[in-house]
């Protein structure tokens, strides 16, 4: 794959898929096997079911959730994005009760290719930062 062909998968889930909210998406961008790995959560994320309640979860604490892509970087068969996430808190986030309030947090997702499908990803974002908007957690 070309590097404009990485960059692309990433622009398009964030455009298509998290913006959008086509989670049928999932299936041709993602690879059966994929793991990813989400700082705050125990447990990886496995395969496109996985990544499509992954998505659901937040999109139903977060009904108008936007990412804005700022930077990315294509780097070999990995591609890095830089963001910022916006969005309202209208419905109940890992036992967090709706707050009504809106929140933007930025955040660091790397994504491995192979085979033309992401196989693989690690983000890191700013969850205390989320947390503290939300009211909740250390002030």
């Amino acid at each position: 794959m070309s590097d404009d062909d990485i960059r692309d998968l990433a622009v398009r889930f964030t455009d298509q898929a998290w913006n959008g909210g086509d989670l049928d998406l999932i299936d041709e961008l993602f690879a059966a096997d994929y793991v990813g790995h989400d700082a705050p959560r125990p447990e990886p994320v496995h395969g496109t079911e996985g990544m499509k309640d992954f998505l659901r979860m937040y999109r139903a604490a977060f009904s108008d959730a936007h990412i804005t892509l700022d930077d990315i970087i294509v780097a070999g068969d990995k591609v890095v994005t830089r963001w910022t996430g916006t969005g309202t808190h209208d419905g109940d986030l890992m036992g967090i009760p709706p707050t009504g309030r809106p929140v933007t947090f930025t955040g660091i997702r790397i994504f491995r290719v192979a085979d033309g499908k992401i196989a693989e990803g690690w983000v890191n974002w700013d969850t205390f930062g989320l947390m503290h908007q939300l009211g909740v957690g250390p002030s």
